[in-house]
């Protein structure tokens, strides 16, 4: 058997449901190549080694999950990558998926490790902290959207998919949990570079309740803030917006 660690973030699902639901979301889009993130107890795991004509890994931190994973499933020998998902390299030559029930502590920055994998990763389909899987999938407009919304949203569509009970997991987590599926867009809009986006959409959400001309002011010359855009507030911006703006940046 094996141990559950706190300090990892660890709640392992127990529902069988869920976790045939889950592996039914990733079958249907037809995986070749497939990495599960944080397989812990295998209860997703399982399901997964069984797709058939599907090239399966794992990466897990955690040396007991490693061994008891071997040991319980002998198919996965040389199959797991005994790391963090924060550390790892791209797993497969061209391209995979990803699928797992992310670890809530870092859960956000799982989500920007894969944004560095993107032209190799389609879909991604993950279990998330119910308000985390909300925020990636928020509309401009919401309280709630932000940062990971426009930087996921720039390069994945996103669709929440169900709702997941804190009685799913042992042990049950303080917070309802959420699994969404991202797929790449086959275009995204034009912007100055990967960088600059990027620098643009956290300067204006970091000031989100000062108007755009307050909150980005250094990045922009002052002939450019008198433009009507900037009297908006950040979370009023869409994708579309903050990549046509970037192009303006110093």
């Amino acid at each position: 058997m094996y141990t559950l660690k706190k300090s990892l973030g660890q709640h392992f699902l127990k529902d069988d449901n869920v976790c045939k639901k889950i592996v039914a979301a990733v079958e249907a889009e037809k995986p070749e190549q497939l990495l599960e993130v944080g397989p812990g107890g295998g209860a997703i795991t399982r399901y997964l080694v069984q797709l058939p004509e599907v090239s399966f890994r794992a990466v897990e931190l955690d040396a007991e999950k490693v061994q008891y994973l071997t040991a319980t499933y002998p198919e996965l020998k040389d199959k797991i990558i005994h790391e963090s998902i924060l550390d790892t390299a791209a797993p497969f030559e061209g391209i995979f998926h990803i699928v797992g029930n992310f670890p809530y502590n870092i859960s956000t920055q799982i989500l920007f490790k894969i944004l560095d994998w993107k032209e190799q990763v389609p879909v991604i389909t993950g279990m998330f902290q119910k308000e985390v899987a909300q925020r990636v999938a928020a509309a401009p407009g919401s309280k709630i959207y932000g940062v990971i919304s426009v930087l996921i949203q720039a390069f994945y569509e996103v669709d929440y998919l169900f709702d997941v009970s804190e009685q799913s997991f042992n042990p049950p987590p303080k917070v309802k949990s959420g699994v969404i599926r991202l797929r790449r867009r086959q275009t995204t809009e034009p912007r100055k570079s990967d960088r600059a986006f990027t620098v643009l959409v956290k300067t204006a959400f970091n000031q989100r309740r000062k108007t755009l001309r307050n909150a980005v002011k250094p990045l922009f010359d002052e002939a450019t803030l008198k433009d009507d855009i900037f009297n908006k507030r950040a979370e009023q911006l869409s994708v579309s917006d903050f990549a046509g703006l970037s192009f303006k940046m110093k």
